[in-house]
């Protein structure tokens, strides 16, 4: 099976306070969207990554990403949209039309620059398996409370069935176009499958799939790696 990772990464990355695209603000000198990207390869299921860009940086997000692509496979750089929905819709589309075989999808988040490569291959070999749609999860640890518009508690859900959800999301590649097509909205990809009524089944995410988006991310992604723990 072809398995197509796609990267939305236009992102302008304001809270990180760099003045770069997020997906090009450095962690231990090298770019989130390249320990990304690399992390997706080194997976061993991954020949081809497509990566929405700001339009402004597309041929620098080329320079910088180029290289990391395996023997046999590519790195494939468009312009991505105002929204991150856009991209990965753009992404998507540039995936089916110009990669033959394309049938598993990945939909990765640049700021989860480091995913355990076993995540990716977990991800992928439950779409094999037969899942539409698959999700990285981790247990809720916290106390989650519901509350109403003026901040007044309603409810305490149980969270025993809650989870927290990573990326890479992996997809049967027709199932995401027709989530993509439909016209609905949700805050990720899996998000939208489900309001298809398609099921998302879950794998094992991990801790350092942590998504990067403040500066205090940043110090903790940076602390990790001085500790040799990313």
């Amino acid at each position: 099976m072809g398995v197509v990772a796609l990267v939305p990464a236009a992102g302008r990355g304001e809270r990180l306070g760099y003045g770069l695209p997020k997906a090009l603000v450095p962690v231990g000198g090298v770019p989130l969207l390249v320990r990304a990207v690399r992390g997706l390869f080194e997976a061993g299921r991954v020949q081809h990554v497509v990566i929405a860009a700001p339009p402004s940086d597309v041929d620098i997000v080329n320079t910088v990403t180029a290289p990391l692509a395996p023997a046999g496979g590519a790195v494939h750089v468009l312009a991505g949209g105002a929204e991150r929905s856009d991209s990965v819709r753009l992404a998507l589309a540039y995936a089916l039309r110009e990669i033959p075989g394309t049938t598993i999808v990945l939909v990765h988040d640049a700021a989860r620059a480091f995913t355990p490569p076993h995540v990716v291959r977990a991800v992928v070999e439950a779409v094999e398996a037969g899942r539409p749609a698959v999700v990285p999860v981790l247990p809720v640890t916290d106390t989650v409370k519901q509350v109403d518009a003026d901040g007044v508690v309603v409810a305490t859900p149980d969270r025993a069935a809650l989870r927290i959800v990573q990326t890479p999301q992996g997809f049967d590649a027709r199932v995401l176009l027709r989530a993509h097509e439909s016209g609905l909205h949700a805050t990720d990809d899996a998000g939208l499958v489900e309001r298809l009524g398609v099921p998302v089944a879950t794998v094992a995410g991990h801790q350092d799939a942590m998504k990067i988006t403040t500066p205090f991310d940043l110090a903790v992604a940076e602390a990790l790696l001085v500790g040799g723990q990313a």
